[in-house]
């Protein structure tokens, strides 16, 4: 019984060894922060505010604003007066998408 203990101590202590040696370190030159993946929370605000300003919204992203604007009767008249974009960024801010 102890001789079974023993290899199968050992066969472990060799999956071990040889799972360190086939795992190579990653290259310096591979770090995804060094090569400009990353960008600072204000660049990244700005790309996003102008992705938003380019496109127009969906009509299921109006409907949402819709389905918002409607639970707060203050906002669901100015929706009627000046449009679903006005009331819903003068009652709950910028649009989230």
């Amino acid at each position: 019984m102890k001789t079974v203990a023993m290899l199968a101590l050992c066969f472990l202590v060799v999956i071990c060894v040889a799972s360190d040696a086939a795992t190579d370190p990653q290259p310096a030159g591979d770090n995804p922060a060094e090569e400009g993946l990353f960008v600072e929370r204000e660049q990244a605000s700005t790309v996003v505010r102008q992705k938003r300003a380019a496109g127009q919204l969906s009509l299921v992203q109006l409907e949402s604003l819709r389905e918002v604007c409607e639970a707060n009767v203050a906002c669901e008249h100015m929706m009627d007066i000046n449009g679903i974009i006005a009331a819903y960024t003068a009652y709950y801010g910028p649009i989230p998408y």
